[in-house]
C-alpha cells in the first residue's frame, strides 16, 4: 500500500462521501476529498452533519485495503478515530472516543464520522471514511447535541487546509497497522483504552425496549459490538441498539 494521501479540495459539495461514492472508480486508493462547504453532509443514524461553511473541516478518505477480512471491519473505525484523537491531543485537547466513531471532549462532541464499505467476497474492497471536525465554529443551531470546537477549547483560529495536511500524515502513520491481524488487534486495544466512559458507571437506554439502566463500558468485541456490564453480567450491543444518556 502506497502511503501517500492525495487531497482534492472543492469549494462546495453536497457531501464529500457522496462525491467519492458517485465516482469511486475514478479515485485512487488514499484519495481525500475535502469541501469548504457541504450542503448535505451525512452523519450516523441518517442524521445530517451541520458545519458552518469555511469554519470547520469536512472531508472523506477512500481506502482500498489489502486483504482486510469483513469480519474485522471495526479496524477501519479504530484506525480513523485514533488518528483524529491524536491530532486533537496535539492541540492540548483531552479527546476520547465515543463508541462507535465520535470524538468527544468531556461530554461534548467535536468530531463525527461515517464509515461506508464495499465487499469483495469475504474481504473489504473499499471504505469511504467521512470525517467532520469542528475547528472554528463557536455558535451552533439549537438542534445540534452537545457540540464543541477547537476554537471554543483553545481560543485559537485554525486553518482547515493545514489541519487536514497534518491529520493526513497521522492517518498515513496508522495505515501499516491495518495490514496484519496483529496490527489490527493493536488498533482495537488502543481504541478500547481511550473509550468515552470506559470503566465508569453511567446511564444508558436499550433502544429495543426503551429501558434505561446503569451500566459500565468494558470494551468492544472483535466485531465491534459494545461490551457493557450491567447488573453483574455482560451485555453486548450493536450500532442503533443502545444510546447514551448524557
Amino acid at each position: 500500500m502506497e502511503n501517500v494521501i492525495r487531497i482534492k479540495w472543492f469549494d462546495e459539495l453536497d457531501s464529500t462521501s457522496s462525491e467519492l461514492l458517485r465516482h469511486i472508480g475514478d479515485y485512487d486508493n488514499l484519495s481525500v476529498v475535502a469541501a469548504v462547504s457541504q450542503t448535505a453532509g451525512r452523519g450516523q443514524r441518517g442524521n445530517r452533519w451541520y458545519s458552518a461553511p469555511g469554519d470547520n473541516l469536512t472531508f472523506s478518505l477512500l481506502l482500498r485495503p489489502e486483504a482486510l477480512p469483513a469480519r474485522e471491519v471495526m479496524a477501519l473505525t479504530c484506525f480513523a478515530t485514533l488518528a483524529v484523537r491524536e491530532a486533537l491531543q496535539e492541540e492540548g485537547v483531552p479527546a476520547v472516543i465515543k463508541w462507535p466513531n465520535d470524538i468527544y471532549v468531556g461530554k461534548r462532541k467535536i468530531c463525527g464520522m461515517l464509515v461506508e464499505n464495499g465487499l469483495d467476497g469475504a474481504d473489504i474492497a473499499w471504505s469511504v471514511i467521512g470525517i467532520g471536525i469542528n475547528l472554528n465554529q463557536t455558535a451552533f443551531p439549537g438542534g445540534v447535541l452537545n457540540p464543541t470546537s477547537l476554537k471554543r477549547l483553545t481560543g485559537k483560529t485554525y486553518d482547515p487546509a493545514a489541519f487536514l495536511e497534518n491529520l493526513c500524515r497521522r492517518l498515513e502513520s496508522w495505515l501499516p497497522a491495518l495490514q496484519s491481524e496483529e496490527g489490527r488487534n493493536g488498533l482495537r486495544d488502543l481504541y478500547e483504552r481511550d473509550l468515552f466512559q470506559k470503566d465508569l458507571q453511567a446511564r444508558y437506554r436499550d433502544l429495543a425496549t426503551g429501558e434505561e439502566f446503569p451500566g459500565t463500558i468494558r470494551g468492544i468485541t472483535p466485531e465491534g459490538l459494545l461490551r457493557l456490564e450491567a447488573e453483574g453480567r455482560e451485555r453486548t450491543f450493536g450500532f442503533k441498539e443502545i444510546s447514551y444518556i448524557l
